[in-house]
C-alpha cells in the first residue's frame, strides 16, 4: 500500500497575531495583520519504514496469501474498487485478517474518505494491538478528523512499538501543533529532526514549536536550515521565517525574505509582509506600495487596506493635512477593511476621531 500512501498531501494553517501601524504614537495599538506562525495542519505522512505485511497474520493459508497479494497490487495501481472487493472477500473468508482491515482503511484514507477508514483502522488496531501499521494509520485517520486526544494515544502506541520511526513522531509533532500544544510538540519534532536532520518536514515543524512557545531564535535557526536543505523553499517556510524576523525586529532580513517571496508566490499576504517590513524600516513609500500590490491581488485583503490606511493617515499627518488625496486614500482603505471585517474597534475610532 505504500506508493498509494506516500500520495496523502499536507494541508496548511496559518495564524496571525496583531502588528501595529502607525508613526504616531497613539495610533501604534492599530492591528495591521494577525502576524503569524504556520505549520502544517493534518498533514499525515505514511509510514516507509514499517511495511504493510503481504502476509496474513491471522489464518494464513497459500490461497489467502495469493487474493491478499492481488488486493495490494490493485490498491497500488489505483484500481480501487477492485481492491476493496478483494480486501472484502478475505474478510468473509477471515474476519480477523488484520492486514485486509488495514488496506480498506489505506484506500478510504488516500480517497480522503476518513469517516470510512476509521472503522477499518479501528478493527485493525484491536486485532492486533502490536501492529505498527494498524495503529500508525488509525492515528492518521484520527488526526484528519480532528480527533487530537485519540491521536496521540493512537500515535503513543505506534511509537511504543516503533520509537525511532520518523513518521510517526513527525506525525505526533503535528497533532501536538494542531492542538495548540507547541511545548509538547517539541520532543517529538526534536526527535524527527534527529533521526533525519536533512527532512525539511521536520525542521518547519521543529521551528513552529520553538516559535510557538517564544523560542524565536532557536526557530529562525531551523527556518534558516529548511531554507538551505530545500532548492525551492515553499511559501509557507518562507512565511514563517519572514515573521520569525519580523518578531526579531530583524526587519532588513524580514524585508530581503518578502521581496523573494514575492517572486516566488506574489499573493495577498506576502506583499502584505513586504509592506509591513518596508513599514518598519521607515521606508513608507515602498510600504504603500507593497500594500496597494497586495490588494490589487486580494481587494478584500483588510490587513493590507489597513496598511494603506495607516500609510496614507502618516502622509496626511506630515502634509499637516494639506494632503486631501492623502486623507481621501485612508478613508476609502480604512472603510472598505471594515466592510471586510466590521470587529476592528481601532479602526473605528480612527474614522470617528479624525472624521474620515
Amino acid at each position: 500500500m505504500n506508493t498509494m500512501q506516500q500520495n496523502q498531501q499536507p494541508q496548511t494553517r496559518v495564524r496571525c497575531a496583531g502588528i501595529p501601524g502607525l508613526l504616531l504614537a497613539c495610533l501604534l495599538v492599530l492591528p495591521v495583520l494577525n502576524g503569524c506562525f504556520l505549520f502544517q495542519r493534518n498533514q499525515t505522512i505514511s509510514s516507509t519504514s514499517a511495511e504493510s505485511s503481504s502476509q496474513p497474520k491471522k489464518g494464513s493459508d497459500q490461497g489467502e496469501s495469493i487474493q491478499l497479494k492481488a488486493a495490494e497490487s490493485a490498491a497500488s495501481a489505483g484500481d480501487y474498487d477492485t481492491a476493496l472487493q478483494l480486501f472484502r472477500n478475505l474478510l468473509a473468508e477471515n474476519p480477523t485478517l488484520t492486514t485486509a482491515y488495514i488496506g480498506i482503511g489505506e484506500i478510504h484514507l488516500e480517497q480522503g474518505d476518513f469517516a470510512q477508514a476509521e472503522p477499518a483502522f479501528e478493527r485493525a488496531s484491536k486485532l492486533e494491538p502490536e501492529n505498527f501499521q494498524a495503529q500508525f494509520g488509525y492515528g492518521r485517520v484520527l488526526q484528519m478528523l480532528e480527533r487530537y486526544d485519540e491521536a496521540v494515544k493512537a500515535y503513543h502506541r505506534a511509537l511504543t512499538i516503533e520509537p525511532d520511526n520518523l513518521e510517526a513522531n513527525t506525525n505526533m509533532a503535528i497533532t501536538y501543533l494542531d492542538m495548540s500544544e507547541p511545548g509538547r510538540a517539541i520532543a517529538f519534532a526534536s526527535k524527527a529532526v534527529q533521526l533525519d536532520r536533512a527532512d525539511v518536514r521536520a525542521r518547519l515543524n521543529l521551528g513552529a514549536a520553538y516559535e510557538g512557545v517564544g523560542r524565536i531564535s532557536d526557530a529562525i535557526k531551523q527556518y534558516e536550515t529548511a531554507m538551505e536543505l530545500e532548492p525551492e523553499p515553499s511559501p509557507g517556510l518562507m512565511l514563517n521565517l519572514i515573521n520569525a524576523y519580523s518578531t526579531e525586529r530583524r526587519y532588513q532580513e524580514a524585508v530581503n525574505a518578502a521581496n523573494i517571496l514575492v517572486k516566488v508566490e506574489p499573493s495577498a499576504n506576502a506583499y502584505e509582509r513586504l509592506g509591513w517590513g518596508y513599514f518598519r524600516l521607515g521606508d513608507y513609500d515602498r510600504s504603500i506600495i507593497a500594500y496597494r500590490e497586495a490588494v490589487l491581488i486580494d481587494p478584500e485583503h483588510w490587513p493590507s487596506l489597513n496598511g494603506i490606511g495607516v500609510n496614507a493617515l502618516n502622509t496626511w499627518f506630515k502634509s499637516n493635512k494639506e494632503d486631501l488625496l492623502a486623507k481621501e486614500e485612508a478613508r476609502q482603505a480604512f472603510r472598505q477593511s471594515l466592510k471586510v471585517n466590521p470587529e476592528q474597534p481601532k479602526v473605528l475610532e480612527l474614522i470617528t476621531t479624525y472624521r474620515l
